[in-house]
């Protein structure tokens, strides 16, 4: 059996989910009438204390729906050089709002406020783009699952509102974070004008991401759901998913940071590893040594019947998920250790 580690995206729904994604009950969301959606809606808007929350197919539409709800084409928003929005939402940032990014050298894809406001263009110099929203991501794809203290988002959320600024939240493994630092979802609400939280990576289900955020801002977000073709219909079985998730599925993060982290140490001590980032939550980020070529290691791994992922710019990625059982960890930590 294959050890899929590429991503946390490739998990099958568990038996529980299943049952009740087959016992759902169902409307049409395009009319709103479908109450396990509304539940949902409201449950996610309820737990960040934001004031409305609207479903979506996927964190991408959302992202680009909350960038578009945020600003008005020419403008410019902020965020770090290796941004989600960015580097993997092919390009929509530019087709879908007009809209350029400010990028910033960060640290593992977390920038910071002093960053921030070094990079705000002048509002009353019309040569460049007016600066109108900053993008977060937490946890860090690119950055090997990092995640922000809330101390900096303060901080970041204190520049904004003293400049006029936008503050979206790619929580895309948000969930990751909470487990991981202990925080109060709340907190994140507080700081920020809206936030995708995606539950199809670590929470395992088919598809879905819900945006939250103030009232004003997601006035006119089911709007642009439809115009990037995002209206669905007895989608309340994919919410059902969600919500099994939220009661069952949360919690275990803990086991796939506890994997990641026992493998990032493993690699660290191995001669054929050049470094090792940091390792917070699940996604681990490493690199070869020079005279090791990343196809032939990738290639060796594959003989053995694992899958990682190549991230470019020498960036290997593993990412621990529901579906990668005790029997396969300990395999793999055999694998790395004796591989030659």
């Amino acid at each position: 059996m294959i050890t899929d580690l590429r991503s946390d995206t490739v998990t099958k729904p568990t038996a529980g989910m299943m049952d009740a994604i087959v016992n759902a009950k169902t409307g049409d969301d395009v009319y709103k009438e479908d109450p396990t959606v509304n539940k949902l809606e409201a449950r996610m808007a309820s737990m960040f204390g934001m004031d409305e929350a609207l479903f979506f197919p996927t964190g991408s539409m959302a992202n680009q729906a909350a960038i578009k709800l945020h600003t008005n084409p020419g403008e410019q928003l902020i965020c770090d050089k290796w941004a989600h929005v960015f580097n993997y939402e092919g390009g929509g940032v530019s087709f879908n709002s007009g809209v350029s990014c400010r990028l910033i050298d960060g640290d593992r894809g977390m920038i910071t406020a002093a960053q921030i406001e070094e990079a705000i263009n002048p509002p009353d110099f019309y040569h460049s783009p007016l600066t109108s929203l900053v993008c977060l991501e937490n946890t860090t794809n690119k950055g090997g699952g990092a995640c922000y203290e809330l101390e900096e988002i303060e901080r970041i959320h204190k520049v904004c509102s003293e400049h006029g600024l936008g503050l979206h939240l790619d929580g895309a493994r948000l969930m990751n974070a909470i487990v991981a630092k202990n925080q109060d979802p709340k907190d994140f609400g507080k700081l920020t004008d809206s936030i995708s939280i995606c539950f199809s990576k670590g929470l395992g289900t088919p598809l879905g991401t819900v945006l939250v955020g103030k009232k004003e801002l997601m006035r006119n977000a089911i709007r642009i759901r439809k115009v990037l073709g995002g209206g669905m219909r007895q989608v309340g079985y994919m919410a059902a998913a969600a919500l099994y998730a939220l009661e069952n599925q949360v919690d275990r993060l803990k086991e796939d940071h506890l994997k990641a982290r026992e493998i990032s140490e493993l690699l660290a001590k191995k001669d054929y590893i050049q470094h090792v980032e940091p390792t917070e939550t699940n996604i681990v980020i490493f690199y070869l040594s020079k005279d090791l070529s990343e196809t032939k290691f990738m290639n060796d791994l594959l003989e053995k019947q694992v899958r990682i992922s190549n991230m470019g710019q020498g960036k290997l990625r593993i990412v621990t998920h529901l579906d990668y059982t005790d029997e396969m960890h300990a395999r793999l930590l055999g694998i790395l250790d004796n591989y030659k």
